[in-house]
C-alpha cells in the first residue's frame, strides 16, 4: 500500500510504513464518559472507523485499542450532583456511548481498556519516571511530571515552554513549575473512597494523562505505528502524553492523526457552550445511515459544520446511492462487496491523506454509469456497477444492503411480508383496472409511511425518511 496520512507532529503528509510487516497498532483517545454521546464524539469515531476499515481492506491486520476514562474529576462532579456512585454514573455513559457507536455502524475495538482496570500499569510508569528525575511527589500523594526535565516538551504541538499556560491541574505548594501537570492526584476532601487506589506514593486516583500512556504501552508495546483522536485533544493531552512516555523511555507513537471538530453556527460542539447535539434525540429524527454520512463525507481534517441543512444534504445523498444499490440488486446478484475489485481512482483518493470526498466522486460516478445501464436494459454492466459501488461503500461503512440487515430482522421480515401482501393486491387490481381499490391500497400505505415506486419491473416500497 502507499497510504499517505497527515503527522501533526510533522506537519506534512507521511508514507504509513507499519512498524511490523503487515500489522498497524493504533491508539484513539476514546471517551471520558461523563455525559451521554453527542455528534461531535462521533465525528472522530466514524474517521477513524473509516481508516479501520481501508487498512483492513488494504490487507493490513490493525489492533485497534480505543480506552475509556472512567475516573476523572467531572465524572466524580456529576456523580455527587446527580446522588449516584461515580462508577455507576460511569458504566452508564459508557453503555450510551457504545450504543451510539453501534447505531452508526462503528466497529467495535479490538481493545476497549477501561483507566480503573490498569493502575497497577500506571503505577509502573510512575515510578520509572521518579527514579529517571522526570516526575515528583509533593503532598499527601501527589506526583507531578517536571515538563523542565525534559527539553523536548511542546515538541508536538511546536510550542516554546515559556509560552504555554499553566496547568489545570489543582495548585501545590511544593509544585515546581506552573506548567507542571499531574501524574497522580491525592485523594481530596468530599471525595468518595471508593476513587482511591493505595500506590508507593500515596492514595489516590491517576491523572488524564498517565491514563492513555500506560494503557497504550500495554497493549500495543512501548512503539506503535499511529496515535490518535480530536484536534482539541492535541494540547494538553496529547502533548502531555507524548512527554511522559519518551521521558520513561518509550518510542511512543510514530505518527500523530487528529480530527476536527463539529460546529454549530461556526462553534465548536461542546457541553460547556452548551449547543451538543445529542445522537439519541438525532437518531429519532432521522436514519443512522444518514448520520454516518454527514460524517463521513468530510474529510477527517475539516469541521462539520451541523446544521438542518447538513443532515438534508446527507438524506437526499444517501437516498440516491441507497436507491440505486437496492433498484440494481433487485435485478442482479448483489454479491460480496469485499470481495469486488475496487476502482483505481477511488483507491487512489483513499491513500492520499482519506481523500473522502475525491472518493465520493468516483462513487457517484460509478452510480451514473450503474443507472445508464438499468435504463438501457444491460444487466451486465449494471451488476458491474453495482458491485463496484457496494465495494466502494463498504469502505466508509456505508453499504446499502449492510445497512438494510441490521436492526430486528424479524420486525423488516414481517413489515416487508404484510407490504408485499398489499403490493399483490394493489397489482391485482390495477391488472383488473380496478383503479379505485388500487389507489385506496396505495393511500392505504402512504398513510402507514410506506412510499410505493412503480417501475418496469414491479411495484419498490420504502419506508418514507422523517423530514
Amino acid at each position: 500500500m502507499s497510504l499517505h496520512l497527515f503527522d501533526t507532529a510533522t506537519r506534512e503528509l507521511r508514507e504509513l510504513v507499519p512498524l511490523r510487516d503487515g500489522e498497524v497498532g493504533l491508539y484513539v483517545c476514546g471517551a471520558t464518559v461523563q455525559g451521554s454521546p453527542h455528534i461531535g464524539h462521533l465525528r472522530t469515531d466514524v474517521a477513524f472507523d473509516v481508516l479501520v476499515r481501508w487498512l483492513r481492506r488494504s490487507g493490513l491486520r490493525v489492533a485497534l485499542v480505543r480506552n475509556v476514562t472512567d475516573i476523572d474529576d467531572k465524572i466524580l462532579a456529576r456523580a455527587k450532583e446527580a446522588g449516584v456512585p461515580w462508577w455507576a454514573w460511569a458504566l452508564r455513559h459508557e453503555r450510551e456511548f457504545t450504543a451510539a457507536r453501534e447505531a452508526l455502524g462503528v466497529l467495535p475495538a479490538d481493545y476497549e481498556p477501561r483507566a480503573t482496570g490498569h493502575v497497577t500499569e500506571m503505577v509502573d510508569l510512575m515510578r520509572t519516571l521518579v527514579d529517571a528525575g522526570h516526575a515528583y511527589t509533593t503532598g499527601d500523594g501527589d506526583v507531578w511530571f517536571d515538563v523542565r526535565s525534559w527539553p523536548d516538551y511542546g515538541s508536538l504541538t511546536h510550542q516554546r515552554l515559556d509560552d504555554l499556560t499553566p496547568s489545570e491541574d489543582e495548585a501545590s505548594p511544593g509544585k515546581r513549575d506552573p506548567r507542571d501537570f499531574a501524574l497522580w492526584k491525592s485523594v481530596k476532601p468530599g471525595e468518595p473512597p471508593t476513587a482511591a487506589w493505595p500506590t508507593p506514593f500515596g492514595a489516590g486516583r491517576p491523572g488524564w494523562h498517565l491514563e492513555c500512556s500506560a494503557m497504550a504501552q500495554r497493549y500495543l508495546g512501548t512503539e506503535f505505528d499511529l496515535h490518535g483522536g480530536g484536534i482539541d485533544l492535541r494540547f494538553p493531552h496529547h502533548e502531555n502524553e507524548q512527554a511522559q512516555s519518551r521521558a520513561a523511555g518509550y518510542g511512543f507513537a510514530r505518527m500523530w492523526l487528529h480530527t476536527a471538530w463539529v460546529s454549530q453556527a461556526g462553534e465548536k460542539m461542546s457541553k460547556s457552550l452548551g449547543n451538543t447535539a445529542g445522537v439519541a434525540a438525532l437518531l429519532g429524527q432521522t436514519s443512522a445511515p444518514v448520520l454516518r454520512y454527514a460524517l463521513a463525507s468530510v474529510h477527517y481534517r475539516s469541521v462539520v459544520e451541523w446544521g438542518p441543512e447538513t443532515v438534508a444534504e446527507a438524506e437526499a445523498t444517501w437516498n440516491r446511492l441507497s436507491g440505486f444499490v437496492h433498484r440494481a440488486c433487485e435485478l442482479v446478484d448483489p454479491g460480496d462487496p469485499q470481495a469486488a475489485p475496487l476502482p483505481a481512482e477511488f483507491a487512489a483518493a483513499m491513500d492520499d491523506d482519506l481523500n473522502v470526498s475525491a472518493a465520493l466522486a468516483v462513487v457517484h460516478d460509478h452510480v451514473h454509469r450503474g443507472n445508464t445501464a438499468l435504463a438501457d436494459g444491460d444487466l451486465a454492466d449494471a451488476a458491474d456497477e453495482v458491485a463496484a459501488v457496494r465495494a466502494m461503500l463498504d469502505v466508509l461503512g456505508l453499504d446499502p444492503l449492510a445497512w438494510q440487515t441490521t436492526g430486528d430482522g424479524r420486525t423488516e421480515q414481517a413489515l416487508d411480508a404484510l407490504v408485499r401482501a398489499e403490493l399483490e393486491t394493489r397489482a391485482a387490481a390495477r391488472a383488473a383496472r380496478d383503479w379505485a381499490t388500487a389507489d385506496a391500497v396505495r393511500d392505504k400505505l402512504a398513510a402507514a409511511g410506506i412510499v410505493v415506486e412503480d417501475s418496469p419491473t414491479g411495484a419498490r416500497w420504502a419506508v418514507k425518511e422523517q423530514s
